[in-house]
């Protein structure tokens, strides 16, 4: 074989092996695009802010991001974003809705939808330390002072509420709801100029659903230590038949303690009371007003500049406790409740 021939057999290998290749790699990038996209959606999401391992977590199986959003008007005190997802047995939904909130209107809007007939809705507490509780719909709201917003027109410290809306359809039990929701929180804060101390994360914990009833129970003993533990010695007949939940921390604009007999039933009809706290001017109005149930036992005081009210909702028929008795224990958790927040002026209602 002559070189010149040589030469152009190994230029026609190299031209087919090139050929081969190009056509490996073009193949590879078209089975790459769609994980490189859904990469890049989750380290995107709400401009970048969320955890995208958390957001991954709360992905239910055979689903993926397909679109984020995010916006607001910072002049207009609001902020939000959404992630919505598909699968390949259902239409596009939406995953993440968060918002958060500097105005006043747009709080009471949102505090309104949380308890939109009585302050007595269902709600669940986070974990101590964190200024929120869980809504109806299993919202994550988290209120929070903005130093750097000053004082509105009525001299009340301004803040900043968040709402994090995580859909039924995620697995959203779990500890990534928390991480998801404090990112989102901490950034809110830094966009909106509110100037709140950033939130820590939870490690290890879950949120509860308020309306599923699968919170456990501990007796008055084993309450002392939570912001419930008043009705330890509180007077009640047989204390080792109560059992307590403790829904309340003490950086939370509202919480309850709810305290049932035994099993919580007797002749047939639920022998239980609810201790429901709400602090803020924003619970003004699930006390007075005729749009809503009015609770019959109330109490009221003065907290960080602002109103806050004392209710209890008890069955007709408590064995033990008579109406009286109902009094002094609502005024016993209301007391209990002014000196753990440095409240003053606490007064019973009629």
């Amino acid at each position: 074989m002559t070189a010149e021939r040589a030469t152009g057999a190994r230029m026609r290998r190299w031209i087919k092996v090139s050929v081969t290749a190009a056509a490996v790699l073009g193949l590879g990038g078209w089975i790459a695009q769609p994980y490189v996209h859904q990469w890049w959606l989750l380290r995107t999401a709400c401009d970048g802010v969320l955890p995208d391992d958390a957001v991954r977590d709360l992905l239910p199986d055979d689903s993926r991001v397909v679109g984020t959003e995010s916006g607001g008007v910072k002049a207009l005190g609001d902020h939000g974003c959404s992630v919505s997802v598909t699968s390949d047995h259902s239409a596009d939904w939406r995953l993440l809705s968060l918002h958060a909130y500097t105005r006043r209107d747009d709080q009471d809007r949102e505090f309104m939808s949380a308890f939109p007939e009585s302050g007595f809705a269902a709600q669940a507490a986070l974990p101590e330390g964190l200024p929120g509780f869980i809504t109806r719909s299993g919202a994550l709201d988290f209120l929070l002072p903005c130093p750097d917003l000053g004082r509105d027109a009525d001299g009340r410290q301004r803040t900043m509420l968040v709402r994090a809306g995580i859909s039924d359809n995620a697995p959203w039990r779990q500890p990534a709801s928390y991480e998801v929701a404090v990112a989102f929180v901490n950034s809110a804060s830094k966009r909106l100029g509110c100037g709140a101390k950033p939130l820590t994360a939870p490690k290890g914990v879950s949120p509860a659903h308020p309306e599923e009833d699968d919170r456990k129970r501990v007796s008055l003993a084993a309450a002392r230590d939570t912001a419930c533990g008043w009705l330890a010695g509180a007077g009640l007949p047989d204390p080792t038949h109560w059992k307590v939940d403790a829904q309340l921390n003490d950086a939370a604009p509202t919480g309850f303690c709810d305290v049932t007999l035994g099993d919580g039933l007797a002749d047939g009809g639920s022998a239980g009371m609810d201790f429901v706290a709400w602090f803020g001017d924003w619970s003004t109005r699930l006390v007075s007003g005729d749009d809503i149930v009015r609770p019959s036992l109330t109490a009221s005081a003065r907290c960080a500049g602002e109103a806050a009210h004392f209710a209890l909702d008890a069955a007709k028929d408590v064995p033990g406790v008579d109406q009286a008795k109902k009094r002094a224990l609502l005024q016993a958790f209301a007391a209990e409740q002014v000196k753990r927040r440095g409240c003053t002026d606490l007064s019973m209602g009629g």
